[in-house]
């Protein structure tokens, strides 16, 4: 939202704060709108817990204490000092003095770590998310699928002197009016021992409609590669390097290009990628993700991809601030039919690409056929 549409919402809400302030005071009205804000690391730990002096600390058994709450899936892995000097958790390599490097498909690009499994770098995905203040609406180590919750970036908010004036309670209802979500996909490359990790942005805007600007919609804007390839420096500076280096390997990305070719035998179409299926894996989620068809669920192991179509101004107007004061779980708009994208093995430097049923059988229905038209687009 624009500077000039605070009127829009703020009215309406600043009416809403000042009566339930009223009735429980600012600080719980605070509270109650906490979860839709950006939470910059506000968490404090509990004082610990003491036991009583009438009474004797019971004796634990050590094969019941859990593990620590940072311990990585399948082990913590001890950080390699590369020549330069840095403590990377990538492996360093002849190829790799830093243990990792960007590879490039266009403008989309992906973080590759060296000697890593998705495993064990999964907690500290999880942590970088965490830090840069979002939460997460999809933790799935076992797909590699990670999404933050659609988040308001804060620092849209001009900080003029009507919002210095009227402070907390302002807040709370002066919106930015662009709201942001990011998707991790993690995937392994069992052919060279690496990790790859994508990073895609999503973005909602909401404008002003009618002749007097009283109404508006949330209309989807564009993704934003330059602010994906911030994040992608900021994770490799979480991993050890400096920022100078981070943007050294942005810089000097490698290109991961192979030609698409469309096959349109027995009147269904499917797409030929002349790469492996590690490359041709990672390659179709990345298209995936930058269509308006989100990856649910993955199964690597059979090559599909799990999809529907994914109405992002629905699910906004469901997880946001309006959502959770207006639509119940009842109302929430069910989600669109689920299609399956395969990726098959052809030989050892090709894969097949299509859409199919539950059969196994190439869709020829008119939606599946849009999936893989938009796929061919977005591979080329």
């Amino acid at each position: 939202m624009k500077r000039s549409a605070f009127s829009l919402h703020a009215t309406r809400m600043a009416a809403l704060a000042l009566a339930l302030s009223t009735l429980a005071g600012c600080e719980s009205l605070n509270d109650w709108f906490a979860s839709d804000r950006v939470n910059y690391k506000a968490t404090a730990s509990a004082p610990s817990l003491a036991v009583p002096s009438d009474l004797t600390a019971a004796q634990i058994d050590q094969r019941y204490v859990a593990p620590p709450v940072n311990a990585a899936l399948g082990g913590t892995p001890q950080r390699v000092v590369t020549a330069a000097g840095n403590a990377t958790e990538g492996v360093p390599t002849a190829r790799d003095p830093y243990g990792m490097h960007i590879e490039r498909d266009g403008d989309r690009r992906w973080l590759v770590v060296d000697g890593r499994t998705p495993e064990q770098l999964w907690p500290q995905l999880k942590e970088f998310w965490e830090d840069a203040g979002f939460s997460l609406k999809t933790d799935a180590p076992a797909t590699g699928i990670m999404t933050t919750d659609w988040a308001e970036n804060r620092a849209n908010i001009p900080d003029d002197w009507f919002r210095r004036t009227l402070g907390k309670v302002v807040d709370i209802v002066y919106s930015s009016g662009t709201r942001d979500r990011f998707r991790t996909l993690v995937s392994r490359d069992t052919s060279g021992g690496s990790t790859d990790i994508s990073i895609t942005h999503s973005a909602m805007e909401e404008m002003l409609t009618g002749q007097d600007q009283t109404s508006s919609r949330w209309v989807e804007r564009p993704r934003d590669p330059a602010l994906e390839g911030a994040f992608l420096a900021k994770l490799m500076q979480k991993f050890g390097l400096t920022d100078a280096q981070a943007k050294q390997l942005l810089t000097e990305a490698r290109p991961a290009t192979a030609p698409v070719q469309v096959d349109n035998a027995a009147g269904a179409t499917t797409l030929d990628l002349q790469e492996s299926f590690d490359r041709a894996w990672l390659r179709v989620g990345l298209a995936l993700d930058r269509t308006n068809f989100a990856v649910d669920n993955r199964d690597r192991a059979k090559g599909i991809y799990y999809v529907r179509y994914a109405d992002s101004m629905q699910e906004l107007k469901r997880d946001g601030l309006f959502g959770k004061l207006f639509y119940s779980n009842t109302s929430a708009k069910k989600p669109g039919q689920e299609f399956l994208v395969s990726v098959r093995s052809k030989d050892a430097s090709s894969t097949q690409v299509a859409v199919i049923n539950t059969n196994g059988q190439v869709d020829t229905s008119p939606q599946a056929q849009r999936i893989v038209s938009l796929l061919q687009a977005q591979l080329n």
